[in-house]
């Protein structure tokens, strides 16, 4: 049974540990850093244009979390109506329906907050992220082509949408 609720600071150690994981696998995230708890914290608990943070626990474990936000990067803006999603599952124990059950509750509120449209934007290499945002919905809308990663390797961006 999963249990869905926001984020807290209590909760950051868990989750740095948890998208460290998925860095260091390589090749699902744009995240390239790993997070200490701090930093976590500063970029998905207290992040100025954070929208919604939520975790999933399945037997008092972390499975996941869920972000969605406003852009805050001026060579990368969106329409003020936009909101866009990270979700992070737990690596070697991953539950179906953990990023579901997450995007059940930050569709939900995403509305209050103003927000019409999703952006899901996965590096071209992650087939897993780029499936699992189609299954919910998502559709293609635009190509990034070659960003470069921290060692030189360019790789696409697929940016995807929800419609609310």
């Amino acid at each position: 049974m999963l249990a869905i609720r926001h984020a807290t600071h209590a909760d950051a150690p868990a989750m740095a540990d948890l998208i460290n994981a998925i860095i260091k696998r390589g090749g699902t995230t744009a995240y390239e850093d790993l997070f200490d708890a701090e930093t976590l914290a500063a970029e998905f608990i207290d992040l100025p244009q954070l929208i919604s943070c939520f975790v999933a626990e399945a037997d008092a474990a972390l499975a996941g979390f869920q972000s969605l936000f406003r852009s805050f990067e001026d060579d990368d803006p969106f329409p003020a109506d936009w909101g866009i999603i990270g979700t992070f599952a737990r690596v070697g124990g991953t539950r179906r329906g953990v990023g579901s059950a997450l995007f059940a509750h930050t569709v939900e509120i995403a509305p209050s907050a103003g927000v019409t449209t999703i952006d899901a934007t996965i590096r071209a290499d992650n087939t897993g992220g780029l499936a699992f945002y189609s299954r919910l919905g998502f559709v293609d809308y635009a190509v990034i082509r070659a960003k470069l990663l921290k060692n030189g390797t360019p790789v696409d961006r697929i940016r995807k949408r929800f419609d609310l």
